[in-house]
């Protein structure tokens, strides 16, 4: 009977400790929930900016009208008033005003100062106001698919205002009134005062003026090419901020198409980063910066860039597989190559013999330190990691063709990171969109600053091949990137489609990844156009843009001439 009763006794105390203790902020929350009518104060929503502070993505100042069915005292008069402020119908606004199923009913849930200034006058019973401000995009489709959109709530739906959506949303305040136990207003009673927190602004690295450029030229290629779609990057090379991403088709973040989801989920899509497809002839740049690297580290398997001579024949066989030079080689054209006429001419045999030179398994070893079928890392939802065949399921017709672009697939953000680090000298960062957060009253809260990952070859490396790559732009495919008195490099792609697991006919990707200055790169641009009409030839309709994009650059920028070209 003792043990019983001290049993009972630990219980009860048990039990005393808990709801004292331990319960006592959520019974104190549920008392006051029931004895009090919240009034909410939201957050302001920070703002995003491009890197020079300009305004990407900002407020317009609203109110939302919301009411409390049980504090309303004459449901029918007060229907009518509201209806003549609102435009909404009376007897939708009536039915709402009579549900008691419901603590908050919305009422509208943005109108203008004035209407909110009407309502406060009339002092209606039950019926209250709050601040809810709308998002609005000053620049409309300018960099939509970075930016992203809010849904209702304001909350982050896609890009930055989701990947983000913490730190941009601040927290909600809110005014307590102590009510009785059906909800109605006690007379007399003091308001509690609950602040909300303004949430922070982002700060991209993008530059709008960049981004603007680059939309403009690609607009142009777009429709006269009669092309599919059309993107393009822009990286700083020194730390992969990017200066630009740009998706066409687009929209227009101040009139998203909420009613067509199909439609919505194409053009909000960030295709440089959630997508992936067969680069061609601009992954030779990782190739040769393989061989280069291999070389210089006295691997006798690697090709010498400077002295070996391919061989003149237009085709390669592996395995049964004929693999051939777009061009016919008459009259000893592209004959007896070295690696830097070799990438002037984009010639596809010339880059199966350095990947069958290398092998399969140190070849491989290049494609995991630039990041190959892995994610680059960059502070963005949905990046795709690619496609890479699996080492020990290689054949070797398949491993010859990745030494020239084809049967790997690669995000364009992955391969624009990985030559980025091919010219710099070998240094492999993190991208990044965001490069600081800070509060309203302009206090920096976070700096984002560059995120090493690991090296891809040496400086010595990295040098050759920036040298034969302004070669490409100087004497080979690359001309029309050239631009008098500076020093443009990069590479011409142009790459066959599939579909179905067969060649797509008539169906091409054509591209160009170029960078300047050519000896200590600032900026890097990939051009994508994805299937355009009449010439589909990389040299002919990405090249262009890659130079309408720089020249656009020089004049921002105001660079001088380089005293070398």
């Amino acid at each position: 009977m003792i043990a019983a009763i001290t049993f009972l006794f630990l219980v009860f105390l048990g039990r005393f400790f808990y709801i004292q203790l331990i319960w006592e902020d959520e019974l104190h929350y549920l008392a006051l929930d029931q004895w009090t009518r919240e009034i909410p104060v939201n957050a302001g929503r920070g703002v995003i900016t491009d890197r020079n502070g300009e305004i990407l993505a900002g407020n317009r100042a609203g109110y939302g009208i919301y009411a409390r069915a049980n504090a309303v005292e004459d449901a029918e008069n007060t229907a009518h008033i509201l209806s003549g402020l609102l435009g909404e119908p009376y007897d939708a606004l009536f039915r709402k005003l009579n549900d008691r199923t419901k603590s908050e009913i919305v009422l509208v849930r943005r109108t203008g100062k004035e209407t909110v200034e009407e309502i406060a006058g009339r002092e209606m019973k039950g019926v209250y106001y709050a601040r809810n401000d709308e998002r609005v995009y000053p620049y409309g489709s300018l960099a939509s698919q970075v930016i992203g959109f809010t849904a209702y709530d304001r909350s982050g739906t896609t890009g930055i205002e989701a990947y983000y959506n913490s730190y941009l949303a601040g927290e909600n305040g809110e005014i307590l009134y102590d009510t009785d136990l059906v909800g109605v207003d006690l007379r007399g009673a003091a308001a509690a005062y609950l602040p909300a927190t303004d949430g922070l602004n982002v700060r991209l690295t993008l530059d709008y003026r960049i981004q603007s450029v680059a939309e403009q030229t690609m607009g142009r290629v777009l429709e006269e090419s009669a092309a599919k779609a059309a993107r393009a990057v822009v990286l700083d090379p020194r730390d992969f901020s990017v200066l630009a991403m740009v998706n066409l088709p687009s929209y227009d973040l101040n009139a998203i198409p909420r009613d067509d989801l199909d439609t919505l989920n194409a053009l909000s899509r960030n295709n440089l980063v959630s997508d992936i497809y067969e680069p061609g002839s601009t992954f030779k740049i990782i190739t040769a910066a393989a061989n280069i690297e291999e070389f210089l580290k006295g691997n006798r398997r690697a090709l010498d860039p400077g002295r070996h001579v391919f061989s003149s024949s237009r085709t390669r066989t592996v395995d049964g597989t004929t693999i051939r030079c777009w061009s016919d080689h008459a009259n000893g054209k592209h004959s007896g190559q070295t690696l830097a006429e070799a990438l002037n001419n984009s010639c596809n045999p010339c880059f199966v013999d350095i990947a069958l030179a290398l092998g399969p398994e140190t070849f491989y070893d290049y494609l995991s330190l630039f990041r190959f079928g892995r994610a680059t890392g960059i502070d963005f939802s949905g990046e795709a990691i690619g496609m890479l065949l699996p080492e020990q399921a290689l054949r070797a017709c398949d491993f010859a063709r990745i030494g020239f672009g084809q049967s790997i697939a690669v995000t364009p953000l992955q391969l624009a990171c990985a030559a980025a680090s091919a010219v710099n000298g070998g240094y492999y960062y993190a991208p990044r969109l965001v490069s600081e957060l800070s509060s309203s009253d302009g206090s920096v809260s976070e700096r984002i600053r560059p995120v090493p990952v690991g090296r891809t070859v040496g400086e010595e490396a990295s040098a050759i091949l920036r040298g034969m790559l302004e070669g490409v732009v100087r004497d080979g495919s690359g001309k029309k990137a050239y631009i008098e008195g500076y020093r443009v490099a990069g590479k011409t792609g142009t790459a066959q489609k599939y579909e179905n697991g067969v060649i797509a006919q008539g169906k091409y990707v054509s591209s160009f990844l170029g960078f300047f200055p050519a000896d200590v790169p600032r900026y890097l641009c990939l051009i994508i156009v994805d299937e355009p009409q009449g010439s589909y030839y990389g040299s002919t309709v990405a090249a262009p843009c890659a130079k309408e994009i720089f020249e656009g650059i020089i004049d921002i920028m105001k660079i001088p001439p380089s005293e070398e070209v």
